[in-house]
């Protein structure tokens, strides 16, 4: 029997970590268990950015768009080297629909019946501009018009596209963002468990009594806390009704949204936000230096058991979708990669799995006893608030009367100040000077200061030991090991990093015995 603890969180994504960490931070004794790799889920399967939600303005979804561009910049300055700035460019054409249930084609609808269903002009640049001033922008730079026949982000775009607008949002590494929470969570003082399952919980007075299974070894354990937060992400009503045991008139909408990966489309670093004839938007994003990311669906996802993929059907509508804006026609054979991931969104009976809110609802059991904190929906952008907010629930239930501390605390590795990225790379460029550029730049995108943590004394290339390919080497392996929780090439290659996109098939096998020899060795 282990020591009761405060809080227990069940789920490993960006949520669970995120609460993980502030309750750490505030003091307060913290386990978490996620039954697989953190950001196995949901949290590493997102779109990869920061960013207010230009679309849900459409919604009059106001509040979950300013706290999410008000949090844009606090997070910047708490994580400079995983997430980084990114201008968008949104074409013009009057082409433009609304999803005709949303309450702004309603509206137009009403008032303007001439319009079917269009997004006039002026109404994009009212949106921008509530996008720019919202979340009282200090270091983004604000929205512009962009003459698409002079400027170099027209060149890869179909001659009918003769203006856009441009403006800012950010970039974020998304799976490496849950794993520096957790790991910051347990510098604090949490205990983190991947690879261990929740079997059963129940109240016992004013304690919970919960037992768990470590899915690696079959070992089971039981321990005791003072409250629950089930952060399941996808599995939070499985959690809720069948672990918990708990009847609730509450339930999760299953969105699936994919993505694909192609070979680099186009020269220059800014983004594309593309406006559908049928309403929908999708994104095309620089990705990893030689690929264009572009995504995403939104589609409802019935069964929970059922792996979320990007199916033929989605890769051909994205490939379609993008080929009305690029002069070259998109194929699926250009295809080198795809992911999906399902969102777990509060179901509040939209129309259309677009139209579903993105807000996060945070529902507290009233049952007596022991405190349980079901958390429903959430946003990457918005994961840090949603924390404080469970935290202004839980904390007063637990006599922790800490206040909020989060903002602008840099996660690990984001120790230097926002702006100083260039100096860290000439230093470290200085310092390891057998660095290749694309080598640097990967390690500091990655770990930022803690990139002299893996390097060491190394001198030269051979140092690292042995190289896996793609710049992978035993060095960084073994610190993905130790420090970041890694047990498989999939949680290295595809997960904490995307050298999977690099590596051939024999050199990630490569990386999956060698990993399998250390965990053996450590048995």
């Amino acid at each position: 029997m282990s020591e009761t603890t405060d809080l227990f969180i069940i789920g490993g994504g960006i949520n669970g970590c995120g609460i993980a960490r502030d309750a750490a931070g505030r003091g307060l004794s913290v386990r978490l268990v996620e039954m697989n790799d953190l950001a196995s889920a949901t949290s590493s399967a997102s779109t990869k950015l920061f960013h207010g939600g230009l679309r849900y303005l459409e919604f009059f979804e106001f509040r979950l768009v300013r706290e999410a561009l008000i949090e844009r910049e606090v997070l910047l300055t708490a994580m400079p080297h995983i997430s980084w700035p990114m201008r968008f460019v949104l074409p013009y054409s009057p082409d433009m629909r609304f999803e005709s249930d949303t309450p702004t084609s309603r509206l137009l609808s009403t008032v303007m019946p001439w319009m079917k269903g269009r997004r006039p002009a002026w109404l994009i640049r009212l949106g921008l501009a509530m996008y720019d001033t919202m979340g009282g922008r200090k270091i983004l730079p604000a929205t512009r018009k962009v003459n698409l026949e002079t400027d170099p982000a027209g060149a890869p775009l179909q001659p009918k596209f003769s203006t856009a607008w441009e403006y800012s949002d950010c970039w974020v590494q998304d799976a490496r963002l849950v794993i520096l929470n957790a790991r910051d969570a347990e510098a604090r003082g949490a205990e983190i468990l991947p690879r261990t399952k929740m079997l059963s919980a129940e109240r016992e007075g004013d304690l919970w009594k919960i037992r768990t299974r470590n899915t690696e070894t079959g070992e089971e354990a039981e321990y005791r806390a003072r409250a629950i937060v089930n952060a399941g992400g996808p599995w939070v009503e499985d959690v809720m009704t069948g672990k918990l045991r708990r009847n609730t008139g509450e339930s999760i909408r299953l969105v699936r949204g994919s993505h694909i990966v192609v070979p680099k489309l186009y020269d220059h670093d800014r983004c594309y936000f593309f406006q559908g004839e049928d309403g929908r938007i999708i994104f095309a994003i620089p990705y990893e230096e030689d690929f264009t990311l572009i995504g995403t669906t939104d589609a409802d996802h019935e069964d929970l058991d059922a792996k979320p993929v990007c199916t033929p059907e989605e890769q051909a509508y994205l490939c379609a979708f993008a080929s009305k804006y690029f002069k070259q026609p998109i194929t699926t054979d250009q295809i080198v990669w795809t992911y999906s991931g399902v969102r777990p969104l509060y179901d509040d009976g939209a129309s259309s799995a677009t139209a579903a809110t993105r807000e996060y609802v945070l529902s507290m059991d009233e049952a007596p006893g022991a405190p349980l904190l079901n958390v429903f929906g959430g946003k990457i952008t918005t994961y840090r608030k949603l924390a404080e907010a469970a935290m202004a629930k839980l904390a007063p239930r637990l006599g922790n009367d800490k206040g909020d501390w989060t903002a602008g605390v840099p996660l690990p590795g984001g120790d230097f100040a926002y702006g100083d990225l260039g100096k860290l790379h000439a230093d470290l460029a200085a310092e390891y000077p057998f660095l290749t550029p694309a080598w640097l730049r990967r390690m500091v995108k990655a770990y930022g200061t803690e990139t002299r943590a893996i390097l060491g004394s190394a001198r030269e290339a051979g140092d690292l030991g042995r190289d896996f390919g793609a710049t992978l080497t035993e060095a960084e392996l073994r610190w993905l090991m130790e420090k970041e929780y890694a047990r498989t090439a999939e949680d290295v290659l595809w997960r904490r990093g995307k050298l999977g996109l690099r590596l051939s098939a024999e050199e990630a096998a490569a990386v999956e015995a060698w990993m399998a020899a250390q965990l053996a060795g450590k048995a």
